[in-house]
């Protein structure tokens, strides 16, 4: 994985706990990484850290829902590195109202939650793809590594909307890696990884209650995750490390879990 300290990546959601710590190891293998994030002191804060650590970043303010956004943090990070390597989708997330509970049936969540969820999750992804692919496309090279969900695998509980956005996110992987590498070039990879339970922002009060406590789907999910812990941030990097790298230049168009045994544990 020498070939990593050649590269430049992109991260959108990059402000995030998971995104921020991708990007952490990955500057640590001397990566240069562009942090793409909503939110400027989010994306500032990364790069801060990683500068203090010796590596190289810079900070971008962009939405993955605009176009015009993404395409000027593009132009940037052209006019910074002069290449897009790596594209790591990030960005997403759930939101309350697109969660059933017994306040809110499924019968009543509301349309414009359902639609934030998605359009966040799956055009969020797809946008991104389009403005950085094309990069990728010119250069005749890259990796885009999108952020699928063990929900893309196994429709979980109470959250129509994230679930089917993330099944969007991982058939998608699977449909643009076979399009860039016959349209465009065979090495241009497309992935995806499916995070098992890492206690995020989002997710935190589906998993812990105010007193810090596991919640009674946070047991269920400790109780069904044979390694019998949530995730940590930096269980995701060695992935990504070895996904990016040229050991894995035959390996495109799979969603790889990262769970702890999650997906492979049937409850009994």
């Amino acid at each position: 994985m020498d070939d990593l300290s050649k590269m430049v990546a992109v991260l959108t959601g990059g402000g995030g706990v998971l995104c921020g710590a991708m990007a952490a190891g990955l500057a640590a293998c001397g990566v240069q990484v562009a942090v793409v994030d909503l939110e400027q002191d989010k994306a500032d804060a990364i790069v801060d850290g990683i500068r203090r650590s010796g590596g190289k970043a810079s900070a971008l303010k962009a939405s993955v829902l605009s176009r015009e956004e993404l395409e000027r943090a593009c132009e940037r990070t052209l006019s910074t590195y002069g290449r897009v390597d790596v594209l790591i989708n990030g960005a997403g997330g759930n939101h309350p109202r697109g969660t059933t509970s017994a306040d809110l049936p499924f019968f009543e969540l509301p349309e414009d939650a359902v639609k934030f969820v998605f359009d966040l999750n799956f055009v969020g992804t797809f946008l991104p793809s389009q403005v950085f692919g094309k990069v990728m496309a010119h250069q005749q090279h890259g990796v885009i590594v999108n952020i699928a969900s063990m929900n893309a695998l196994r429709p979980l509980t109470r959250i129509p909307a994230y679930s089917a956005a993330k099944a969007a996110v991982a058939n998608f992987t699977q449909w643009l890696a076979v399009h860039m590498a016959q349209e465009y070039a065979p090495q241009i990879r497309v992935v995806a990884l499916a995070p098992g339970f890492f206690l995020t922002e989002q997710n935190r009060y589906l998993l812990m209650d105010e007193q810090g406590e596991l919640t009674d789907r946070g047991r269920t999910i400790i109780n069904h995750t044979p390694m019998g812990r949530f995730g940590e941030p930096d269980d995701l990097v060695g992935a990504v490390k070895w996904l990016i790298s040229p050991e894995a230049r035959f390996v495109t168009g799979i969603v790889i879990p990262v769970d702890g045994g999650f997906s492979a544990y049937s409850g009994v």
